[in-house]
């Protein structure tokens, strides 16, 4: 088979067969196919898209490029939540704990930060000892004695992807659903759980900003899970406002323990608990997502839920005295306001700017060899459709350097306070 061939047929806009995509999978990742080939073809897909079956069988080629983890050996069905990220987005972090107090095995592989985008696996390392890499033996043996893992990719999961982002990366054909839904799909479904539930991003602080790109983005994924056995779906939430009030990995700690102990902000403990219910009804756990929710919200209220985060905390290597005392955890050096200059309604927090005055601070990687400083961030004090008085603070900025005028300025410029705003709707759309 010719690659040229299978170039001209995706230009053409026809469909690749399963023959031609293992071709330019297999050839591209073994170094026979050239980058300039693998681009022409990347560039076609980008303008001409795919099929629900050629998005599926590309998941799959780049699945079957590397290894695959096989938890059959856990009793129960295995249920895995993933999010196309955003600011002040710890969900995962109280979730996963709260789904396994109700005995659901919850084998967690999460990811780090990049850019204006925090990672579960940093906001993990904020906690003394925590370890997130552990070896398969490890992760499977965790999670058939507690029901929960959160770790770092293991071995060598598919290749074929990590090889074909990169050269997405340098040819402008990122932002292509097919390819993204292709890239994110091969992983999780090598991470080789029964169930998956998405939670797809829209809004300013969002991969992809409109709700129409991120509809078509959540059912091509519901589709791979679905054409390839896993039980699947996805809920599209609001990321134009950071999630929850804390941005800063030891700072989202502490109010992901709040969440455990039925004290966190209202919109990420609907979200966590959305998403919960999602997964205790892909587990078989409950009828309906009301009775799923009632499950999550009494081991919340009897302690168990974070009874479990703290087995969590030391089966992984960590100091779980940091649940009762957050103070032990990495503390800033200074506490900053931002007053408000004038009164009205909060009407805009722009997500992706606010996340990246986080990064600033040194919250945050702008290089993936940068390191972070896991004190630092923001917490914000009034959400959109908040009142405000001038001179009352609008968020705390927490730093490790005791000039952040340029923070300030940053952060003033994408707030917003008027005379009215309405706020945003957190759950958009459900797609199965």
């Amino acid at each position: 088979m010719r690659m040229v061939d299978v170039i001209n047929h995706k230009r053409n806009g026809s469909a690749l067969t399963k023959a031609e995509l293992h071709a330019f999978v297999s050839g591209y990742t073994d170094g026979t196919i050239p980058d300039y080939q693998a681009s022409a073809l990347l560039m076609a897909i980008f303008f001409n898209g795919m099929t629900d079956e050629e998005q599926s069988e590309l998941a799959m080629q780049m699945l079957n490029s590397g290894d695959q983890l096989n938890l059959s050996s856990i009793p129960g069905i295995k249920v895995d939540k993933h999010s196309t990220g955003g600011v002040g987005d710890k969900t995962s972090i109280p979730l996963a704990p709260m789904v396994a107090a109700l005995g659901i095995p919850v084998p967690m592989i999460s990811g780090r930060g990049l850019g204006h985008t925090g990672g579960t696996l940093d906001k993990l390392e904020a906690i003394p000892g925590f370890q997130v890499e552990l070896t398969e033996e490890a992760f499977k043996k965790q999670v058939a004695d507690i029901k929960v893992a959160i770790i770092g990719a293991t071995g060598n999961v598919a290749p074929a992807d990590k090889k074909i982002y990169a050269l997405r990366d340098v040819t402008d054909t990122v932002d292509s659903i097919p390819l993204i839904a292709g890239s994110i799909m091969s992983k999780k479904i090598a991470s080789g759980t029964d169930a998956l539930v998405l939670d797809v991003k829209t809004g300013t602080g969002a991969f992809m900003k409109t709700e129409e790109e991120a509809a078509s983005l959540a059912k091509a994924l519901v589709s791979i899970g679905q054409n390839v056995g896993l039980e699947c779906m996805a809920l599209i939430s609001d990321m134009n406002q950071p999630l929850g009030n804390m941005i800063g990995n030891a700072l989202e700690i502490q109010e992901s323990i709040d969440i455990l102990r039925g004290k966190g902000p209202d919109d990420i403990t609907d979200l966590v608990l959305t998403l919960g219910s999602q997964m205790v009804v892909l587990a078989h756990q409950a009828e309906s997502l009301g009775e799923a929710r009632a499950k999550l919200e009494a081991v919340i209220e009897n302690g168990v839920a974070l009874a479990k985060f703290k087995e969590l905390i030391t089966a992984q290597g960590g100091d779980a005295r940091v649940v009762d005392d957050p103070t032990l955890l990495p503390q800033a050096a200074y506490q900053i306001e931002l007053p408000a200059k004038t009164s009205g309604v909060v009407a805009k927090l722009t997500a992706d700017e606010i996340g990246v005055a986080a990064m600033l601070l040194g919250g945050g990687r702008q290089a993936k060899s940068d390191e972070i400083d896991y004190a630092v961030g923001i917490a914000l004090h009034k959400k959109i459709g908040d009142p405000v008085q001038t001179g009352e603070s609008l968020l705390t900025i927490y730093a490790n350097q005791p000039d952040v005028s340029a923070i300030k300025d940053l952060l003033y410029d994408n707030i917003e306070v008027a005379r009215q705003a309405t706020p945003p709707v957190l759950i958009h759309q459900i797609i199965k």
